[in-house]
């Protein structure tokens, strides 16, 4: 296996399947754990095994549309006779799991010319400043050489925070006053980009749930300018979620898309919470791809995410 970057593939890391048990062992107890308990011992599939089932799938924050497409899809096997074996109600929710993460699926755009551009946004709380500090230790690790735009120039506090990442993570940031213009501090991150011959540029976005509006000509100012700069940037637009909100995340996630051509997801804490199957419903909900998921504090604590991992790491 292999992991996706923006300057095509690097081979998967041997202990990352390791790292994601460990990481969502809250939802797998959540969920998988439960989903056995609902099933131990049954020997058919009844009414109340499926009320039993639905329960558990909706409190493990799959969205009610997945938890009524598994439900019909076993009625409609038991309904052929396919099996009335409650064992196997366990293989047919991970396969529908996996078809609908692998659905969402989209390659990463390769850059052949750097910088790659990456623009992440994301409401304030979200992690999004941390996990752009576990980015550029990423990116670095790849042998990639990595600058911060700090693009969020209405919060100090902002500014601040990046900078104890970029120190953390040995990278350099580019910043201005706080209250300056967020596109002239795009222009400037991609000009000293292009002059010092870097491969990547992470921006860094206020994360003000304000008017869509404002937000829209906000973005759609840094993306002209981006592009201006480095032809075809930026060439991602990450979302950030806290995995922690569970439904509440979706909602924000599809006003950032509608506003900002989000092209994936970082999802944040997925270690802190029992409700891991925001994933699922993020994928089918949202039809986006998840690019990483942070599972803890550490510098190193951001995985890429492969939905074979993911429902490996929860299943098996």
């Amino acid at each position: 296996m292999a992991i996706q970057t923006l300057f095509g593939s690097v081979p998967t890391e041997p202990n990352l399947l390791d790292r994601l048990k460990a990481g969502i062992q809250k939802t797998r107890s959540g969920l998988v754990d439960r989903l056995e308990d609902a099933l131990y011992g049954r020997k058919e599939i009844d009414a109340d095994l499926l009320e039993e089932l639905e329960y558990t799938l909706i409190t493990a924050d799959l969205g009610v549309r997945t938890v009524q497409d598994i439900l019909e899809r076993i009625r409609q096997t038991v309904d052929r006779s396919a099996t009335n074996d409650a064992a196997e109600i366990r293989g047919l929710i991970r396969d529908h799991l996996l078809e609908i993460l692998r659905a969402s699926e989209t390659p990463i755009k390769v850059v052949k010319d750097p910088p790659a551009v990456v623009m992440i946004v994301g409401v304030n709380g979200s992690g999004k400043t941390t996990s752009i500090g576990k980015l550029a230790n990423r990116f670095l690790g790849e042998g990639r050489k990595v600058l911060l735009c700090a693009a969020d120039t209405f919060r100090a506090a902002a500014i601040e925070q990046l900078e104890i990442w970029a120190q953390r993570a040995g990278v350099d940031m580019i910043r201005q006053k706080t209250g300056a213009d967020p596109s002239a501090v795009v222009f400037d991150a991609l000009q000293a980009a292009k002059a010092r011959r870097l491969d990547y540029v992470i921006v860094d976005t206020a994360g003000r749930l304000h008017t869509k509006e404002n937000l829209m000509a906000e973005l759609e100012k840094m993306r002209r300018t981006a592009q201006r700069v480095v032809s075809g940037s930026p060439h991602e637009v990450w979302l950030v979620l806290d995995a922690t909100t569970g439904q509440n995340g979706l909602e924000q996630a599809r006003k950032f898309t509608e506003s900002a051509g989000v092209t994936g997801i970082i999802l944040t804490k997925l270690d802190g919470t029992a409700k891991g199957g925001i994933v699922i419903a993020i994928a089918r909900e949202l039809n986006l791809p998840i690019r990483f998921v942070g599972v803890g504090e550490k510098i190193d604590d951001l995985l890429p995410f492969e939905p074979e991992s993911f429902v490996a790491s929860l299943f098996d």
